[in-house]
């Protein structure tokens, strides 16, 4: 499972760092999986930035950024950090956020973060889940219809859909012709008889700081 991220164009990065002095910051993990901040992608983002001019006092790739150890790597790097005016980070929003906690320079992020999915072929990402709050996969044999249906449909196929084919694209599987075959292949093709009620969106943390206690 990755965080799926896509790179800023390079004239809002560029805009963002202002005339200051940059050091960069890659990672090692979903970044480099995506190709959007690994190694190949820092050094790609400092020959761009020092050919307009913009000073790079230095860059690291982070083994996962989103970790606490990003703190020792900044302490490790802080001679070339401070040097620079702003951090660019070439990672999700968890790793810019975390190195916003570590660092008092500004800290500018690099990438869009997408969504959290799977790569099912080299450089093709799926999202797997959307982090509802109220998780129905034991009702559609370990197939999410909120993020593989198009429609995010709770209760079986739409009319557009053909031949085991989504409508969107033929080349796109029906997300509930996929739920059917999987519960047929396991006996349990009678839980499609239970009505999933509408999704109660108010579990999901999405849209303000969630706090969970375990």
């Amino acid at each position: 499972m990755y965080t799926i991220t896509k790179q800023k164009p390079f004239e809002e990065i560029e805009q963002s760092l202002d005339d200051k002095k940059v050091y960069i910051v890659g990672c090692g993990t979903c970044a480099t999986v995506c190709q959007t901040g690994g190694k190949a992608e820092v050094l790609e983002m400092k020959m761009k930035l020092e050919e307009i001019g913009r000073s790079v006092t230095g860059w690291m790739v982070i083994p996962t950024v989103c970790d606490s150890l990003t703190k020792e790597a900044l302490i490790e790097e802080a001679e070339a950090v401070n040097k620079a005016g702003v951090i660019l980070v070439m990672s999700c929003s968890f790793g810019v956020q975390t190195v916003s906690r570590y660092s008092d320079k500004i800290v500018i992020p690099a990438l869009n973060t997408l969504f959290i999915g799977m790569e099912d072929t080299p450089e093709h990402f799926y999202e797997i889940c959307k982090q509802c709050g109220e998780c129905i996969l034991a009702l559609t044999g370990g197939i999410c219809p909120i993020t593989r249906c198009a429609k995010g449909l709770l209760n079986g196929p739409c009319g557009g859909s053909q031949g085991g084919k989504c409508e969107i694209s033929p080349d796109l599987p029906c997300a509930w012709q996929l739920i059917i075959e999987r519960l047929s292949k396991t006996g349990r093709l009678h839980k499609l008889e239970e009505i999933i009620p509408p999704k109660n969106w108010g579990l999901s943390p999405t849209g303000w700081v969630a706090n969970s206690k375990r």
